[in-house]
């Protein structure tokens, strides 16, 4: 029987194309909130790899907006009836195009997949969707990214820590606290209370303190990478989160180099266990 109008299988196919203006601004106010010191840039540079995610962002009017501060179910994403909403990892390939300051950029987007599972958590919902990202000489980026949605907890029950591995190639830093996470939630105009309300998170939600997002970790482990390899653009980069990171933890991103020269990357709480692992490849 094929699937009715609204199960999220239906919304296999649906596609969206939307346009945006590269400004200097967010770029700015996000090398501010990552401590970067390099030269802000002018009209014309190239934007660093991943910081498309500051564009394209919801615009979901208040009155659309859901009590975990997300945009209510529906719309291009399909409307699954489970509470809580995450963006679990994704895969990105480069080419060596990249969107400068001042261009119009354009996403075309689909929804690759969606699948309706259960569990030890019980019943989950997997959505993959895929955008390229056009220049206006050509793609630039393809990218899948992968959501899950599943019911909300009674408990926090995080994964069981896996530790890091030893001997890094290099360890940085990455001070989080809850006005890190307020900014970056305000750049990326991400509303989910997680992030920044904490009797929400910690109340319904059921986590021990404010949520590090997962798009602020992937970014500042490609960042951590590119500082360490300063000379080569990134071909491709997948990450994965594996357990929640939160406002007191002391973080840091570890790099490992492997032999076929590109880097495994993950970030690293204060009892060593893994928040996020990430793969990036480097164009020759």
């Amino acid at each position: 029987m094929p699937p009715s109008d609204d199960a999220p299988t239906a919304a296999i196919g649906r596609t969206e194309t939307t346009e945006d203006r590269v400004t200097a601004v967010p770029v700015k106010a996000l090398q501010a909130t990552l401590n970067d010191a390099r030269v802000r840039p002018a009209e014309g540079d190239p934007m660093p790899p991943l910081w498309h995610w500051l564009f394209f962002l919801p615009d979901a009017p208040m009155s659309e907006v859901g009590a975990d501060g997300h945009p209510k179910r529906g719309g291009f994403l399909p409307a699954v009836a489970l509470e809580r909403r995450m963006w679990a990892g994704g895969r990105l390939t480069f080419t060596e195009d990249t969107p400068r300051i001042g261009e119009v950029i354009r996403r075309e987007s689909e929804i690759l997949d969606v699948q309706e599972k259960s569990g030890n958590a019980g019943d989950m919902v997997f959505v993959t969707v895929r955008h390229r990202i056009h220049t206006p000489r050509g793609l630039a980026v393809e990218e899948e990214q992968d959501i899950v949605y599943i019911a909300m907890p009674t408990a926090f029950r995080p994964p069981a820590p896996k530790p890091a591995p030893p001997d890094p190639t290099w360890v940085d830093p990455l001070p989080v606290d809850p006005v890190l996470l307020f900014r970056y939630s305000a750049l990326t105009f991400n509303g989910h209370r997680i992030h920044y309300d904490r009797p929400y998170a910690m109340e319904t939600e059921k986590y021990p303190g404010l949520v590090v997002h997962g798009p602020l970790q992937a970014m500042a482990l490609m960042e951590s990478a590119r500082r360490h390899v300063p000379d080569r653009h990134p071909a491709t980069f997948s990450f994965r989160g594996m357990r929640p990171l939160f406002d007191f933890d002391t973080v840091a991103r570890h790099g490992y180099t492997r032999e076929d020269g590109g880097h495994d990357l993950m970030t690293v709480n204060g009892e060593g266990a893994i928040g996020m692992t990430a793969r990036v490849s480097w164009h020759a």
